[in-house]
C-alpha cells in the first residue's frame, strides 16, 4: 500500500458521491485515483466536473486502488461489492446496502470469504446531536426508556429512486435504514418484529412515497418511523432526522439538523434554512480512511448495514401481508 489510501469511486448514479469527493480530496492521507461508472455519459459528465481521472473498465480501477466507495443504485450494490471484494479492495458502500434478501446473502458471502472491511454509510451515527442524546439516555438520565417516535422526512428524488428495479421500492427502502441503524445503536438490542404501511397520495405514482413503521425490540421497546417523501420542493430544506425517547422518568428530543439561519429571499423556494454545524460525511469519510489505515473494524459494519436493510425489506413483505412479520 502506497503512502496514502488510493480510492476509487465506482459508480456515481447516488448524489452524495459528491461528498466523498469532498471529503477524500480534503483527507491528507488519501487520494482519489479515478472513477468508473457503467452508463458512459454519467462517467464523462462526472470525471469533467469532479476533475476525477475516468477508467473505462471497473477492473482497471480495482487493478490501481486500495479502496473504493461505491455509490450506484441500490440494486446494482451486490454485483460491485462482490467485484470489490474479490479484488481484496476495502469498501465503503451507499445505503441501503441491499434491497432484497438473497443479496444480503451474496454480500455476506463475498466480504466474509475475502476478508476486507465494508463501511456502510450512515453518516448520521457521527451526528454530534445524536451521540450527546446516546450518552444522555445510556446514562440513565429518562430512566428506562419505553419507546421511541422518530422521523426521515425528505424531498422525493426521483430519477432511478423511484425506479423499483433499481432501487428496491420508495420512500421506505430509501429512507428507513438511517433511522433503523440508529435505533439498534441506541438501544442495543436487534428488532424482532416489524409493522408497515405506505402510501402514495403525495405523488399518485405506482411507488410509495409514504411509509410509516412500527418497530418492535425484545425488551418491550417500540419505535415508531416515518420515512416519507412528504416535503415538497418548496419546503425550506430538504427534510430531517428527529427522534423522541420516551423514558420512565423523561424524555430527550433531537432535531439532526435543526441548527440553521432562516432565510427568506426572492425566488423558489423563498424560504430555506441554511444549515450549520459538524460535517458528518467528512466525519464518516475519516473513519473509513483511519478504518483501513489502522487494519481495524470500522465503526458502521456490514453488520449494521445488513440488519438496518433486513428491516426496511421486511416493512415490505408487512405491507404485503397486512400484519407485522417477525424477523
Amino acid at each position: 500500500m502506497s503512502s496514502k489510501l488510493r480510492i476509487g469511486l465506482v459508480n456515481v448514479a447516488h448524489m452524495h458521491v459528491w461528498s466523498y469527493v469532498g471529503g477524500f480530496k480534503r483527507h491528507p492521507d488519501t487520494e482519489i485515483v479515478g472513477v468508473w461508472d457503467s452508463e458512459p455519459d454519467r462517467l464523462k459528465e462526472f470525471a469533467e466536473k469532479s476533475e476525477v481521472a475516468a477508467f473505462e473498465s471497473l477492473e482497471d480501477l480495482l487493478a490501481k486502488v486500495d479502496a473504493v466507495a461505491i455509490c450506484s443504485e441500490n440494486n446494482h450494490h451486490a454485483d460491485l461489492i462482490e467485484a470489490a471484494a474479490k479484488a481484496g479492495k476495502q469498501i465503503l458502500c451507499e445505503k441501503p446496502l441491499v434491497a432484497k434478501l438473497e443479496d444480503a446473502t451474496r454480500v455476506e458471502k463475498a466480504v466474509t470469504t475475502a476478508g476486507v472491511k465494508l463501511m456502510v454509510a450512515f453518516p448520521c451515527r457521527f451526528s454530534p446531536a445524536y451521540r450527546r442524546l446516546k450518552a444522555r439516555v445510556r446514562s440513565g438520565e429518562i430512566g428506562k426508556v419505553v419507546a421511541i417516535c422518530a422521523t426521515n422526512r425528505g424531498r422525493c428524488p426521483f430519477g432511478w429512486f423511484v425506479q423499483p428495479e433499481l432501487s428496491g421500492g420508495g420512500s421506505m427502502i430509501d429512507h428507513v435504514v438511517h433511522v433503523t441503524d440508529l435505533l439498534r445503536d441506541l438501544l442495543g438490542e436487534e428488532p424482532v418484529r416489524v409493522q408497515a404501511q405506505t402510501g402514495n397520495n403525495v405523488y399518485s405514482q405506482e411507488w410509495e412515497d409514504t411509509a410509516m413503521v412500527t418497530i418492535e425490540f425484545p425488551s418491550g421497546i417500540f419505535a415508531t418511523l416515518d420515512s416519507s417523501w412528504s416535503r415538497p420542493n418548496s419546503f425550506k430544506t430538504w427534510g430531517d432526522v428527529t427522534m423522541t425517547v420516551v423514558g420512565s422518568a423523561g424524555i430527550i428530543e433531537m432535531d439532526m439538523f435543526g441548527s440553521g439561519l432562516e432565510f427568506y429571499h426572492e425566488g423558489s423556494p423563498s424560504h430555506t434554512l441554511e444549515g450549520f454545524g459538524s460535517d458528518m460525511d467528512a466525519m464518516m469519510v475519516d473513519e473509513f480512511v483511519s478504518a483501513c489505515l489502522e487494519d481495524r473494524a470500522p465503526l458502521v459494519t456490514m453488520h449494521d448495514g445488513l440488519q438496518a436493510a433486513r428491516v426496511a425489506i421486511a416493512g415490505y413483505a408487512s405491507v404485503a401481508a397486512g400484519q407485522p412479520v417477525a424477523l
